[in-house]
Protein backbone atom coordinates (compact mmCIF):
# COMPACT_ATOMS: atom_id res chain seq x y z
CA UNK A 1 0.00 0.00 0.00
CA UNK A 2 1.32 3.05 -1.11
CA UNK A 3 2.28 6.10 1.77
CA UNK A 4 0.46 9.71 2.08
CA UNK A 5 2.62 12.36 3.83
CA UNK A 6 0.75 15.31 5.60
CA UNK A 7 0.20 18.44 3.36
CA UNK A 8 3.37 19.77 4.69
CA UNK A 9 5.64 17.12 4.01
CA UNK A 10 3.97 16.98 0.05
CA UNK A 11 4.87 20.63 -0.30
CA UNK A 12 8.30 20.43 0.39
CA UNK A 13 8.39 17.34 -1.60
CA UNK A 14 6.79 19.35 -4.31
CA UNK A 15 8.79 22.09 -3.78
CA UNK A 16 12.19 20.68 -3.48
CA UNK A 17 10.61 19.02 -7.55
CA UNK A 18 9.08 22.33 -8.55
CA UNK A 19 12.94 24.01 -7.76
CA UNK A 20 14.70 21.74 -10.19
CA UNK A 21 12.41 21.37 -12.72
CA UNK A 22 11.97 25.43 -12.82
CA UNK A 23 15.59 25.46 -12.74
CA UNK A 24 16.57 23.11 -15.52
CA UNK A 25 13.83 24.85 -17.59
CA UNK A 26 15.00 28.32 -17.27
CA UNK A 27 18.39 26.90 -17.82
CA UNK A 28 17.09 25.34 -21.03
CA UNK A 29 15.50 28.68 -21.82
CA UNK A 30 18.78 30.42 -21.34
CA UNK A 31 20.26 28.03 -23.69
CA UNK A 32 17.96 28.49 -26.51
CA UNK A 33 18.04 32.43 -26.12
CA UNK A 34 21.82 31.80 -27.06
CA UNK A 35 21.28 29.54 -29.88
CA UNK A 36 18.36 31.89 -31.53
CA UNK A 37 18.17 35.06 -30.61
CA UNK A 38 15.22 37.15 -28.52
CA UNK A 39 14.16 37.43 -32.14
CA UNK A 40 13.81 33.58 -32.16
CA UNK A 41 12.30 33.43 -28.96
CA UNK A 42 10.04 35.68 -29.77
CA UNK A 43 9.06 33.63 -32.55
CA UNK A 44 8.81 30.27 -30.44
CA UNK A 45 6.97 32.13 -27.52
CA UNK A 46 4.22 32.88 -30.18
CA UNK A 47 4.09 28.97 -31.36
CA UNK A 48 4.26 28.24 -27.42
CA UNK A 49 1.10 30.25 -27.20
CA UNK A 50 -0.93 28.63 -29.63
CA UNK A 51 -0.07 25.54 -28.60
CA UNK A 52 -0.67 26.50 -24.83
CA UNK A 53 -4.43 27.28 -26.13
CA UNK A 54 -5.12 23.92 -27.87
CA UNK A 55 -3.40 22.08 -24.88
CA UNK A 56 -6.03 24.05 -22.50
CA UNK A 57 -8.88 24.01 -24.91
CA UNK A 58 -8.26 19.98 -24.98
CA UNK A 59 -7.66 19.69 -21.07
CA UNK A 60 -10.99 21.39 -20.52
CA UNK A 61 -10.76 21.71 -16.97
CA UNK A 62 -10.54 17.98 -16.59
CA UNK A 63 -6.82 17.99 -14.65
CA UNK A 64 -8.98 20.00 -11.43
CA UNK A 65 -11.71 18.77 -11.89
CA UNK A 66 -10.04 15.05 -11.77
CA UNK A 67 -8.61 16.16 -8.69
CA UNK A 68 -12.01 18.11 -6.86
CA UNK A 69 -14.00 14.67 -7.68
CA UNK A 70 -11.54 11.98 -6.13
CA UNK A 71 -10.73 14.06 -3.28
CA UNK A 72 -14.45 14.45 -2.45
CA UNK A 73 -14.77 10.63 -2.78
CA UNK A 74 -11.55 10.33 -0.65
CA UNK A 75 -13.30 12.66 1.83
CA UNK A 76 -16.25 10.66 1.99
CA UNK A 77 -14.26 7.12 2.55
CA UNK A 78 -15.29 6.29 -0.95
CA UNK A 79 -12.53 5.27 -2.79
CA UNK A 80 -13.74 2.46 -4.85
CA UNK A 81 -15.51 5.23 -6.68
CA UNK A 82 -12.10 6.96 -7.93
CA UNK A 83 -12.29 3.99 -10.92
CA UNK A 84 -15.58 5.73 -12.27
CA UNK A 85 -14.47 8.67 -11.65
CA UNK A 86 -11.17 7.81 -13.43
CA UNK A 87 -13.37 6.56 -16.23
CA UNK A 88 -15.69 9.15 -17.04
CA UNK A 89 -12.67 12.16 -16.82
CA UNK A 90 -10.61 9.92 -19.59
CA UNK A 91 -14.11 9.81 -22.25
CA UNK A 92 -13.96 14.02 -21.55
CA UNK A 93 -10.99 14.33 -22.25
CA UNK A 94 -10.50 12.08 -25.18
CA UNK A 95 -13.53 13.82 -26.69
CA UNK A 96 -12.48 17.34 -26.15
CA UNK A 97 -8.48 16.82 -26.79
CA UNK A 98 -9.61 14.77 -30.28
CA UNK A 99 -11.58 18.23 -31.53
CA UNK A 100 -9.04 20.74 -30.39
CA UNK A 101 -6.08 18.40 -32.48
CA UNK A 102 -8.37 18.19 -35.29
CA UNK A 103 -9.32 22.08 -35.47
CA UNK A 104 -5.31 22.98 -35.02
CA UNK A 105 -4.26 20.33 -37.49
CA UNK A 106 -6.34 21.40 -40.50
CA UNK A 107 -5.95 25.20 -39.21
CA UNK A 108 -2.34 25.29 -38.84
CA UNK A 109 -1.69 26.98 -41.92
CA UNK A 110 -4.07 30.00 -41.34
CA UNK A 111 -2.94 30.14 -37.88
CA UNK A 112 0.99 30.11 -39.40
CA UNK A 113 0.29 32.59 -41.88
CA UNK A 114 -2.39 34.99 -40.59
CA UNK A 115 -1.47 35.30 -36.53
CA UNK A 116 1.91 34.44 -36.02
CA UNK A 117 3.14 35.46 -39.63
CA UNK A 118 5.51 33.04 -40.02
CA UNK A 119 4.53 29.62 -42.72
CA UNK A 120 7.15 28.05 -41.56
CA UNK A 121 5.49 27.31 -38.05
CA UNK A 122 2.73 25.61 -39.83
CA UNK A 123 4.85 22.06 -38.80
CA UNK A 124 5.52 22.85 -35.49
CA UNK A 125 2.21 23.07 -34.91
CA UNK A 126 0.95 20.22 -36.76
CA UNK A 127 3.20 18.09 -34.84
CA UNK A 128 1.92 19.11 -31.50
CA UNK A 129 -1.95 18.78 -32.74
CA UNK A 130 -0.64 15.03 -33.28
CA UNK A 131 -0.09 14.55 -29.69
CA UNK A 132 -2.25 16.75 -28.18
CA UNK A 133 -4.60 13.77 -26.77
CA UNK A 134 -1.67 11.90 -25.10
CA UNK A 135 -0.59 15.53 -23.03
CA UNK A 136 -4.51 15.85 -21.86
CA UNK A 137 -5.07 12.19 -20.84
CA UNK A 138 -1.49 12.66 -18.89
CA UNK A 139 -3.34 15.80 -17.16
CA UNK A 140 -5.96 13.82 -15.72
CA UNK A 141 -3.70 10.98 -14.29
CA UNK A 142 -1.37 14.03 -12.37
CA UNK A 143 -4.58 15.11 -10.81
CA UNK A 144 -5.44 11.57 -9.52
CA UNK A 145 -2.21 11.27 -8.35
CA UNK A 146 -2.42 14.69 -6.73
CA UNK A 147 -5.53 13.92 -5.22
CA UNK A 148 -4.27 10.58 -3.83
CA UNK A 149 -1.30 12.51 -2.05
CA UNK A 150 1.09 10.71 -3.97
CA UNK A 151 3.28 12.66 -4.17
CA UNK A 152 6.75 11.20 -4.03
CA UNK A 153 5.59 9.01 -7.55
CA UNK A 154 4.54 12.23 -9.04
CA UNK A 155 7.50 14.15 -8.58
CA UNK A 156 10.12 11.42 -9.62
CA UNK A 157 7.86 10.45 -12.84
CA UNK A 158 7.52 14.32 -13.66
CA UNK A 159 11.47 14.80 -12.78
CA UNK A 160 12.28 12.09 -15.34
CA UNK A 161 9.93 14.02 -17.68
CA UNK A 162 11.53 16.96 -17.65
CA UNK A 163 15.37 15.91 -17.82
CA UNK A 164 13.90 13.30 -20.75
CA UNK A 165 12.03 16.48 -22.65
CA UNK A 166 15.15 18.56 -22.19
CA UNK A 167 17.59 15.54 -23.37
CA UNK A 168 15.57 14.85 -26.67
CA UNK A 169 15.23 18.58 -27.63
CA UNK A 170 18.63 19.44 -27.36
CA UNK A 171 19.84 16.66 -29.26
CA UNK A 172 17.39 17.46 -32.12
CA UNK A 173 18.28 21.24 -32.24
CA UNK A 174 22.36 19.92 -32.46
CA UNK A 175 21.36 17.16 -35.22
CA UNK A 176 19.02 18.88 -37.25
CA UNK A 177 17.76 22.46 -36.39
CA UNK A 178 21.13 24.35 -36.11
CA UNK A 179 20.03 27.99 -35.65
CA UNK A 180 16.27 27.86 -37.50
CA UNK A 181 13.77 29.29 -35.55
CA UNK A 182 11.18 26.92 -37.21
CA UNK A 183 12.87 24.20 -37.00
CA UNK A 184 13.81 24.76 -33.50
CA UNK A 185 9.84 25.32 -32.50
CA UNK A 186 9.79 21.69 -33.92
CA UNK A 187 12.30 20.51 -32.03
CA UNK A 188 11.19 21.67 -28.34
CA UNK A 189 7.34 20.56 -29.57
CA UNK A 190 8.82 16.80 -30.05
CA UNK A 191 10.83 17.00 -27.12
CA UNK A 192 7.88 17.36 -24.88
CA UNK A 193 5.20 15.55 -26.54
CA UNK A 194 7.30 12.64 -26.71
CA UNK A 195 8.31 12.93 -23.20
CA UNK A 196 4.73 13.51 -22.23
CA UNK A 197 4.03 10.32 -23.42
CA UNK A 198 6.40 8.53 -21.77
CA UNK A 199 4.38 10.24 -18.27
CA UNK A 200 1.21 9.08 -19.72
CA UNK A 201 2.59 5.36 -19.94
CA UNK A 202 3.84 5.34 -16.43
CA UNK A 203 1.37 6.83 -14.70
CA UNK A 204 -0.80 4.48 -15.87
CA UNK A 205 1.11 1.34 -15.74
CA UNK A 206 1.38 2.07 -11.93
CA UNK A 207 -2.36 2.59 -11.41
CA UNK A 208 -3.13 -0.55 -12.71
CA UNK A 209 -0.46 -2.62 -10.46
CA UNK A 210 -2.78 -1.10 -7.48
CA UNK A 211 -5.32 -3.50 -9.05
CA UNK A 212 -7.76 -0.71 -8.08
CA UNK A 213 -11.81 -1.54 -6.64
CA UNK A 214 -14.58 -0.67 -9.41
CA UNK A 215 -17.63 0.66 -7.35
CA UNK A 216 -21.02 0.15 -8.30
CA UNK A 217 -22.08 2.53 -10.93
CA UNK A 218 -23.14 5.78 -10.28
CA UNK A 219 -24.30 9.39 -11.80
CA UNK A 220 -20.83 11.06 -12.24
CA UNK A 221 -21.23 12.77 -15.34
CA UNK A 222 -23.33 15.78 -14.32
CA UNK A 223 -20.66 16.07 -11.54
CA UNK A 224 -18.14 15.90 -14.07
CA UNK A 225 -19.28 18.63 -16.36
CA UNK A 226 -20.76 20.94 -13.25
CA UNK A 227 -16.58 20.51 -11.86
CA UNK A 228 -14.80 20.75 -15.51
CA UNK A 229 -17.25 23.06 -17.65
CA UNK A 230 -16.46 26.22 -15.57
CA UNK A 231 -13.13 25.62 -15.44
CA UNK A 232 -12.93 25.05 -19.26
CA UNK A 233 -14.42 28.30 -19.75
CA UNK A 234 -11.99 30.11 -17.76
CA UNK A 235 -9.36 28.75 -18.84
CA UNK A 236 -9.85 28.48 -22.15
CA UNK A 237 -10.81 31.94 -22.00
CA UNK A 238 -8.37 33.14 -20.32
CA UNK A 239 -5.91 31.01 -22.67
CA UNK A 240 -7.37 32.37 -25.61
CA UNK A 241 -7.50 35.74 -24.80
CA UNK A 242 -3.60 35.77 -23.55
CA UNK A 243 -3.02 33.80 -26.97
CA UNK A 244 -5.15 37.08 -28.96
CA UNK A 245 -2.68 39.50 -26.61
CA UNK A 246 0.43 37.31 -27.64
CA UNK A 247 -0.34 37.65 -31.38
CA UNK A 248 -1.52 41.36 -30.79
CA UNK A 249 1.82 42.31 -29.12
CA UNK A 250 4.06 42.73 -31.86
CA UNK A 251 1.85 44.18 -34.28
CA UNK A 252 1.07 46.54 -31.92
CA UNK A 253 4.35 47.67 -30.94
CA UNK A 254 5.57 47.71 -34.55
CA UNK A 255 3.28 50.88 -34.68
CA UNK A 256 5.61 52.55 -32.01
CA UNK A 257 8.33 54.48 -34.40
CA UNK A 258 11.00 54.18 -31.26
CA UNK A 259 10.84 50.02 -31.49
CA UNK A 260 13.01 49.11 -33.84
CA UNK A 261 12.42 45.30 -33.69
CA UNK A 262 9.07 44.50 -31.87
CA UNK A 263 9.80 40.69 -32.08
CA UNK A 264 12.80 41.15 -29.94
CA UNK A 265 11.08 43.73 -27.54
CA UNK A 266 8.47 40.79 -26.89
CA UNK A 267 10.55 38.00 -26.59
CA UNK A 268 12.43 39.85 -24.29
CA UNK A 269 9.59 40.19 -22.01
CA UNK A 270 8.34 36.87 -22.17
CA UNK A 271 10.68 34.82 -22.86
CA UNK A 272 13.76 36.06 -20.31
CA UNK A 273 12.38 38.59 -18.10
CA UNK A 274 8.97 36.05 -16.69
CA UNK A 275 10.94 33.15 -16.40
CA UNK A 276 13.37 34.52 -13.65
CA UNK A 277 10.32 36.73 -12.72
CA UNK A 278 8.61 33.00 -11.73
CA UNK A 279 10.81 31.12 -10.65
CA UNK A 280 11.10 31.50 -7.15
CA UNK A 281 7.37 30.99 -7.12
CA UNK A 282 7.65 26.90 -8.28
CA UNK A 283 8.76 27.18 -4.00
CA UNK A 284 4.93 28.07 -3.80
CA UNK A 285 3.61 25.89 -6.66
CA UNK A 286 3.68 22.87 -4.92
CA UNK A 287 1.66 23.94 -2.05
CA UNK A 288 -0.88 25.52 -3.90
CA UNK A 289 -0.71 21.90 -6.30
CA UNK A 290 -1.62 20.51 -2.73
CA UNK A 291 -4.44 22.76 -1.29
CA UNK A 292 -7.03 22.21 -4.03
CA UNK A 293 -7.47 18.64 -3.30
CA UNK A 294 -7.05 18.79 0.64
CA UNK A 295 -9.36 22.38 0.76
CA UNK A 296 -11.84 19.97 -1.71
CA UNK A 297 -11.53 17.06 1.14
CA UNK A 298 -11.89 19.40 4.08
CA UNK A 299 -15.20 20.92 2.24
CA UNK A 300 -16.66 17.66 1.65
CA UNK A 301 -15.75 16.68 5.58
CA UNK A 302 -17.29 19.38 6.67
CA UNK A 303 -14.19 20.63 8.41
CA UNK A 304 -14.36 25.08 8.09
CA UNK A 305 -12.03 25.35 10.84
CA UNK A 306 -9.42 23.00 9.30
CA UNK A 307 -10.44 25.56 6.26
CA UNK A 308 -9.77 29.07 8.13
CA UNK A 309 -6.42 27.59 9.14
CA UNK A 310 -5.27 26.73 5.70
CA UNK A 311 -6.59 30.03 4.50
CA UNK A 312 -4.88 32.16 6.51
CA UNK A 313 -1.78 30.14 6.74
CA UNK A 314 -1.10 30.06 2.90
CA UNK A 315 -2.23 34.05 2.47
CA UNK A 316 0.44 34.70 4.87
CA UNK A 317 3.47 32.37 3.64
CA UNK A 318 2.74 33.36 -0.09
CA UNK A 319 3.08 37.46 1.43
CA UNK A 320 6.43 37.38 3.53
CA UNK A 321 7.69 34.81 1.05
CA UNK A 322 6.76 36.96 -2.26
CA UNK A 323 8.01 40.05 -0.42
CA UNK A 324 11.35 38.33 0.36
CA UNK A 325 12.19 37.63 -3.15
CA UNK A 326 10.97 41.06 -4.68
CA UNK A 327 13.33 42.94 -2.76
CA UNK A 328 16.02 39.99 -3.68
CA UNK A 329 14.98 39.84 -8.16
CA UNK A 330 15.20 44.10 -7.76
CA UNK A 331 18.41 43.52 -6.66
CA UNK A 332 19.78 40.90 -8.67
CA UNK A 333 18.04 41.90 -11.92
CA UNK A 334 20.60 44.03 -13.42
CA UNK A 335 22.97 40.48 -12.63
CA UNK A 336 21.03 37.84 -13.53
CA UNK A 337 20.15 38.99 -16.78
CA UNK A 338 23.70 39.80 -17.57
CA UNK A 339 25.07 36.73 -16.52
CA UNK A 340 22.12 34.48 -18.39
CA UNK A 341 21.10 36.33 -21.31
CA UNK A 342 24.02 39.48 -21.59
CA UNK A 343 21.30 41.83 -22.18
CA UNK A 344 20.71 45.12 -20.15
CA UNK A 345 17.70 45.41 -21.45
CA UNK A 346 16.14 42.35 -19.96
CA UNK A 347 17.49 43.46 -16.47
CA UNK A 348 15.83 47.02 -17.05
CA UNK A 349 12.32 45.33 -17.62
CA UNK A 350 13.09 42.30 -14.87
CA UNK A 351 13.76 45.35 -12.65
CA UNK A 352 10.50 46.82 -13.56
CA UNK A 353 8.35 44.10 -13.30
CA UNK A 354 10.18 42.82 -9.38
CA UNK A 355 7.79 44.87 -7.24
CA UNK A 356 4.63 43.11 -8.50
CA UNK A 357 5.61 39.63 -7.09
CA UNK A 358 4.19 39.64 -3.71
CA UNK A 359 0.67 40.14 -5.66
CA UNK A 360 1.34 37.37 -7.81
CA UNK A 361 2.88 34.85 -5.44
CA UNK A 362 0.01 35.77 -3.23
CA UNK A 363 -2.93 35.53 -6.25
CA UNK A 364 -1.15 31.87 -7.13
CA UNK A 365 -2.42 30.68 -3.45
CA UNK A 366 -5.52 32.18 -3.79
CA UNK A 367 -6.45 30.91 -7.11
CA UNK A 368 -6.09 27.75 -6.03
CA UNK A 369 -7.76 28.02 -2.64
CA UNK A 370 -10.50 29.37 -4.57
CA UNK A 371 -10.54 26.55 -6.93
CA UNK A 372 -10.42 23.32 -3.90
CA UNK A 373 -12.99 25.39 -2.19
CA UNK A 374 -15.39 24.78 -5.80
CA UNK A 375 -15.83 28.70 -6.58
CA UNK A 376 -15.15 27.76 -10.43
CA UNK A 377 -17.63 30.00 -11.63
CA UNK A 378 -16.58 32.88 -10.01
CA UNK A 379 -13.20 32.75 -11.55
CA UNK A 380 -14.67 32.52 -14.93
CA UNK A 381 -16.45 36.13 -14.58
CA UNK A 382 -13.26 37.42 -13.02
CA UNK A 383 -10.74 36.35 -15.99
CA UNK A 384 -13.48 37.25 -18.17
CA UNK A 385 -13.91 40.73 -16.85
CA UNK A 386 -9.65 41.40 -16.83
CA UNK A 387 -9.32 39.55 -19.74
CA UNK A 388 -11.10 41.91 -21.91
CA UNK A 389 -9.39 44.90 -19.76
CA UNK A 390 -6.26 43.37 -21.22
CA UNK A 391 -6.66 43.16 -24.44
CA UNK A 392 -7.98 46.97 -24.76
CA UNK A 393 -5.60 47.85 -22.61
CA UNK A 394 -2.71 46.42 -25.03
CA UNK A 395 -4.33 47.64 -28.30
CA UNK A 396 -4.87 51.04 -27.30
CA UNK A 397 -1.63 51.55 -24.95
CA UNK A 398 0.89 49.97 -27.16
CA UNK A 399 1.32 52.19 -30.16
CA UNK A 400 2.12 55.07 -28.37
CA UNK A 401 3.66 54.15 -24.75
CA UNK A 402 5.57 50.24 -26.52
CA UNK A 403 6.62 48.09 -23.76
CA UNK A 404 5.90 50.79 -21.02
CA UNK A 405 2.29 50.39 -21.89
CA UNK A 406 2.52 46.31 -21.62
CA UNK A 407 3.62 46.92 -18.23
CA UNK A 408 0.97 49.28 -16.94
CA UNK A 409 -1.99 46.86 -18.05
CA UNK A 410 -0.42 43.73 -17.22
CA UNK A 411 -0.31 45.35 -13.24
CA UNK A 412 -3.68 46.48 -13.61
CA UNK A 413 -5.29 43.54 -15.27
CA UNK A 414 -3.47 41.11 -12.30
CA UNK A 415 -4.57 43.76 -9.93
CA UNK A 416 -8.04 43.66 -10.40
CA UNK A 417 -8.31 39.98 -10.70
CA UNK A 418 -6.43 39.35 -6.89
CA UNK A 419 -8.04 41.63 -5.65
CA UNK A 420 -11.86 39.89 -6.89
CA UNK A 421 -10.34 36.52 -6.28
CA UNK A 422 -9.13 37.40 -2.58
CA UNK A 423 -12.69 38.85 -1.99
CA UNK A 424 -14.59 36.31 -2.79
CA UNK A 425 -11.94 33.67 -0.83
CA UNK A 426 -12.60 35.80 1.97
CA UNK A 427 -16.68 35.61 2.08
CA UNK A 428 -16.45 32.16 1.43
CA UNK A 429 -14.39 31.08 4.03
CA UNK A 430 -15.72 33.80 6.72
CA UNK A 431 -11.88 35.27 7.07
CA UNK A 432 -11.11 39.00 7.96
CA UNK A 433 -7.72 39.78 7.62
CA UNK A 434 -6.07 42.37 9.13
CA UNK A 435 -4.66 45.25 7.37
CA UNK A 436 -2.03 46.40 9.61
CA UNK A 437 -0.09 43.08 8.55
CA UNK A 438 0.29 43.64 4.99
CA UNK A 439 1.22 46.89 5.10
CA UNK A 440 3.70 46.27 8.58
CA UNK A 441 5.61 43.85 6.01
CA UNK A 442 5.32 46.04 2.99
CA UNK A 443 6.85 48.73 5.33
CA UNK A 444 9.63 46.41 6.40
CA UNK A 445 10.32 45.26 2.82
CA UNK A 446 10.99 48.68 1.70
CA UNK A 447 13.35 49.70 4.60
CA UNK A 448 15.07 46.65 4.30
CA UNK A 449 15.60 47.59 0.71
CA UNK A 450 16.61 51.10 1.40
CA UNK A 451 19.23 50.05 3.76
CA UNK A 452 20.65 46.85 1.84
CA UNK A 453 21.20 49.09 -0.86
CA UNK A 454 23.36 51.67 0.79
CA UNK A 455 26.13 48.87 0.30
CA UNK A 456 28.33 48.44 -2.90
CA UNK A 457 28.48 44.93 -3.90
CA UNK A 458 25.76 43.16 -4.95
CA UNK A 459 26.04 40.00 -3.36
CA UNK A 460 26.24 41.92 0.34
CA UNK A 461 22.93 43.92 0.18
CA UNK A 462 21.62 40.86 -0.72
CA UNK A 463 23.12 39.76 2.59
CA UNK A 464 22.19 42.56 4.46
CA UNK A 465 18.61 42.81 2.67
CA UNK A 466 17.89 39.43 4.07
CA UNK A 467 18.62 40.25 7.66
CA UNK A 468 17.01 43.67 7.73
CA UNK A 469 13.97 41.82 6.45
CA UNK A 470 14.22 39.12 9.10
CA UNK A 471 15.21 41.53 12.00
CA UNK A 472 11.85 43.99 10.81
CA UNK A 473 9.82 41.26 10.63
CA UNK A 474 9.90 40.28 13.76
CA UNK A 475 10.65 43.62 15.82
CA UNK A 476 6.91 44.63 13.78
CA UNK A 477 5.43 41.62 14.67
CA UNK A 478 4.78 40.32 11.16
CA UNK A 479 6.26 37.35 12.33
CA UNK A 480 5.43 36.59 15.84
CA UNK A 481 6.48 34.03 18.40
CA UNK A 482 3.63 31.05 16.89
CA UNK A 483 4.66 31.23 14.12
CA UNK A 484 8.09 30.29 14.95
CA UNK A 485 6.70 27.27 16.90
CA UNK A 486 4.21 26.78 14.63
CA UNK A 487 6.88 26.02 11.94
CA UNK A 488 9.01 23.83 14.71
CA UNK A 489 6.14 21.76 15.47
CA UNK A 490 6.13 20.88 11.71
CA UNK A 491 10.05 19.97 11.26
CA UNK A 492 9.85 18.36 14.26
CA UNK A 493 8.98 14.42 13.48
CA UNK A 494 7.40 13.62 17.37
CA UNK A 495 5.07 16.05 16.63
CA UNK A 496 4.15 15.49 13.01
CA UNK A 497 0.64 13.84 13.87
CA UNK A 498 -0.30 16.44 16.72
CA UNK A 499 0.47 18.82 13.03
CA UNK A 500 -1.96 16.74 11.24
CA UNK A 501 -4.93 16.66 13.80
CA UNK A 502 -4.06 20.46 14.71
CA UNK A 503 -7.45 22.67 13.38
CA UNK A 504 -6.00 25.86 13.87
CA UNK A 505 -2.71 28.17 15.29
CA UNK A 506 -1.27 31.83 15.26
Amino acid sequence: MHRKLPIFYSALLLTGVNLLLRLAGTSFQVYLSGRIGPAGIGLLQLVLSVGSFATVAGIAGVRTATMYLTAGELGKKRPENVTRILSACFLYSILCSGGAALFLYHMAPRLAESWIGNPETVPALRLLAAFLPASCLCAVMTGYFTAENRIGTLAAVEVGEQLCSITLTMLALKLWAGQDAGRACQCVILGSSLSGCLTLCTLVLLRNREHPETGEPFPIGRRLLQAAVPLALADVLKSGINTAENLMVPRQLAKNPAIADPLASFGTVSGMVFPILMFPACILFGLAELLIPELARCAAAGSKTRISYLTRRGLKIAMLYGMAFSGLVYLLSDSLCLRFYGSQEAGRYLRLYAPLIPMLYCDAITDAMTKGLGQQRACVRYNILTSAMDVTFLYILLPKYGMEGYFFSFLITHLVNFILSLRRLLKITGEHLPAHIPTLALAATLAALWGARRLGTVSAQCVVFLVLLFCLFTLLQVCRKEDFLWFARLITAKNRKKYQDMPSAG
